[in-house]
């Protein structure tokens, strides 16, 4: 019995060091929460900060990826949204000096403009970005510059089904690390109701409809708009875009033109550069030197319709 003991006590003593060792190595324990939302689908919890990996993150009371912030900027400070998902989310791997809104709003800042707001979440398409502009407003933002990659053409209907059931969007803490570590290696995630609008026909069509209601918010509110589409890296290289996503592509390109809207497109960009490959982290998620390059392709074209504005004004 004595023996049994002494291994219990061992055997406590050994999961209290891994779950402490997982709390302060990993930030496990203390993941980003959300909340469903029958319009967003789901949004960040608002008022949070964690640290994972040794990144920090800092989600504000309007569920942005920000600091604090008032409703209208400060006199003297020219605000901008950025819009996206988890390319401008930056997600556990980023931390929040190194976020896209804030590389954009340090070379921005250079000038004496720069406030970016980072208004973005896993897996979100303009589907819910629009939803989210149509709830909180522009926050006084002059340009809105909504980041997309490919695959955004093809999003669904907001779905607040996911939120709680599917592992990577918890909406409460796990009681320990440890528990963290189980749901999300070996715990299923539990099935996902369908979203209750039904599936469009025609995804692409759905999706350029929803683009175009944040260029008419981003109008009617006098505000410029810029969008930016980023590519998946086996698009950059071998085998290329799919003859699906050519035709998407092909499309928005089109909307675009149609729309006199400003538009970049990084895949001539990043096809440009000597190795492509090093601007990913996995297959879609941008690197460091991936973000530093679209954050520098982004500001030099806000430099340009904040001057314009200035002329205008």
């Amino acid at each position: 019995m004595k023996i049994v003991l002494v291994l219990l006590g061992i055997l406590l003593v050994v999961l209290m060091a891994v779950e402490i060792g997982l709390r302060l190595r990993f930030g496990l324990g203390s993941p980003v929460l959300y909340l469903a939302d029958s319009d967003i689908g789901y949004l960040l919890a608002p008022n949070q900060k964690t640290r994972r990996y040794g990144n920090q993150i800092e989600i504000n009371q309007y569920s942005m990826r920000s600091a604090s912030i008032t409703s209208l900027p400060i006199s003297g400070t020219r605000r901008v949204m950025l819009l996206g998902d988890s390319l401008v989310n930056g997600g556990w791997w980023t931390d929040q000096s190194q976020t896209l809104s804030a590389l954009i709003g340090q070379q921005l800042g250079r000038q004496g403009q720069g406030e970016v707001l980072n208004v973005a979440a896993n897996s979100w398409g303009p589907p819910n970005q629009l939803a989210y502009l149509q709830r909180f407003g522009m926050f006084g933002s002059e340009v809105i510059v909504l980041l997309l990659n490919t695959d955004d053409l093809f999003t669904e209907p907001p779905n607040p089904g996911v939120v709680g059931r599917d592992r990577n969007y918890p909406n409460k803490p796990p009681r320990l690390a440890l528990v963290e570590v189980f749901n999300r290696r070996l715990k299923p995630s539990e099935p996902i109701p369908a979203a209750k609008q039904p599936q469009p026909s025609d995804p692409v069509g759905y999706n350029l409809d929803k683009i175009q209601g944040i260029e008419v918010i981003a109008r009617q509110n006098n505000a410029n708009f810029i969008l930016a589409m980023t590519p998946l890296l086996r698009e950059v290289g071998e085998p290329g875009s799919r003859d699906y996503e050519i035709k998407a592509r092909q499309r928005l390109t089109e909307f675009t033109q149609a729309q006199n809207w400003v538009y970049i497109d990084f895949l001539p960009i990043f096809k440009a550069t000597s190795q492509p490959e090093t601007l990913y982290r996995d297959h879609i998620h941008l690197s460091p030197s991936g973000n530093q390059l679209v954050s520098e392709k982004i500001s030099q074209k806000l430099e340009e319709e904040l001057r314009i504005r200035n002329k205008n004004k």
